[in-house]
């Protein structure tokens, strides 16, 4: 079954929404006003059912703001995110799971992130800080958020490595080079895009991040999170224990700069079932050309579909993991910048996908039968636009910097 491409509402109020989001973060230096989005054709073969498809989709669309108060001690931070309107399918990425979504990536909810920041310098050198953050947004756990990431792709590993969109309270410290990082938050994830947190299961999860920066260029980190019932919003379903680690360098070149991530994370969901990930991706930016890879294997369960073989049953039965399949992803993409008119870059980009995936252990599911192929394929063609200086998502307090003074051009 091959899809036939769709025109996604919003695109005209996207584009206005970028062309005018610098001028006003010009008139208002204080407000840092970024916005995002990605028109992309993206074509998996094969597909569930075994049939290529391909779709087009207005991807990662969001608008930013960020605003720093009383001399930086009061930050205000906030995304808002227009997927659900622009894909409400979802986008296809072969291995992708999460929200009830499989082989999609799910739309994010309209109000993605919103928080407010409170620092207290402990020193005059500014050597150590406490902060607390409170909103709706991005727990203290993992490494960044794939949006903020070279590759348009999102990896398999999103739900394993990242816990967003929750009500979270964050207290945090650092001292030095080293910050530790404690939250609180509700343990359901959204089940729809106008979906706002279960407020009645605040604090029945948590997490910890440890962070240490190695000069101005390398960052490690450690998480452990305990995350109740994230797939059953009335809080009856298995606990989730995650445990994340990653070092991250970002680091100027003479003619450009080069990144890289190495990530490791493991969620075990019940007591019973376990989930590991292993990430590594790079990025090298020279002038106006962005070649990128990333290498990812991470386990996934398989768990009982809907009539649409890329939805799976919310919130899940008992008995609804099929099985567990481990994908083997490799992704190669190359990106231009053009020159920026009023203020908005325009970035055609191509990026390919190999994914092989094998059944792990005992289980019904079999990939090569369910896809027709134990190997699959993705290619997108694309052109990003963008305006402003986005923030670096989840990084409130003890981690936070102004925009421009870390990298934050992914998506």
């Amino acid at each position: 079954m091959t899809g036939r491409p769709r025109h996604p509402p919003g695109l005209v109020a996207v584009v206005a929404a970028l062309a005018t989001a610098a001028p006003a973060a010009a008139q208002r230096p204080p407000v840092h006003v970024a916005a995002t989005a990605v028109a992309a054709v993206t074509r998996m073969d094969p597909a569930p059912g075994g049939d290529a498809r391909t779709d087009f989709a207005l991807d990662l669309t969001t608008l930013m703001a960020r605003a720093a108060l009383a001399g930086g001690r009061v930050t205000l931070a906030a995304t808002v995110s227009l997927e659900g309107a622009t894909i409400p399918g979802g986008v296809l990425t072969p291995g992708a799971v999460g929200e009830g979504f499989v082989d999609r990536r799910h739309p994010h909810t309209y109000l993605h992130e919103m928080v407010a920041t409170v620092r207290q310098p402990l020193d005059e050198r500014g050597t150590g800080e406490l902060a607390v953050t409170v909103g709706k947004g991005f727990v203290a756990f993992g490494s960044d958020d794939p949006m903020n990431r070279p590759v348009l792709r999102y990896p398999v590993n999103h739900h394993w490595a990242q816990v967003l969109e929750r009500a979270v309270v964050i207290a945090g410290a650092r001292r030095g080079a080293v910050s530790l990082e404690a939250s609180l938050f509700n343990g359901d994830e959204p089940e729809r895009p106008w979906q706002a947190p279960n407020l009645s299961r605040f604090g029945d999860s948590w997490a910890l991040r440890g962070t240490v920066r190695v000069g101005p260029l390398l960052e490690l980190q450690a998480s452990h999170a305990q995350v109740v019932s994230p797939e059953h919003r009335g809080g009856a379903g298995p606990r989730a224990a995650k445990w994340s680690g990653s070092a991250r360098l970002d680091r100027p070149l003479r003619a450009g700069r080069v990144y890289g991530l190495v990530e490791w994370a493991r969620t075990v969901e019940g007591g019973f079932f376990r989930f590991d990930a292993l990430l590594l991706e790079s990025e090298l930016r020279l002038g106006p050309h962005r070649p990128y890879y990333r290498f990812e294997r991470t386990e996934r369960p398989e768990e009982e579909r809907t009539a649409d073989p890329f939805r799976t049953r919310r919130p899940p039965t008992d008995d609804a993991i099929l099985g567990i399949t481990r994908w083997t992803v490799h992704t190669l993409g190359f990106a231009v910048r053009l020159p920026a008119v009023r203020g908005l870059r325009v970035e055609p980009m191509v990026e390919v996908a190999r994914a092989g995936v094998a059944a792990v252990g005992p289980g019904l599911f079999r990939p090569e039968v369910f896809y027709g192929s134990d190997v699959i394929w993705s290619l997108t063609l694309g052109i990003r636009l963008a305006a402003g200086q986005p923030h670096r998502m989840g990084r409130y307090g003890v981690l936070d910097a102004d925009p421009g003074s870390e990298r934050h051009e992914g998506h």
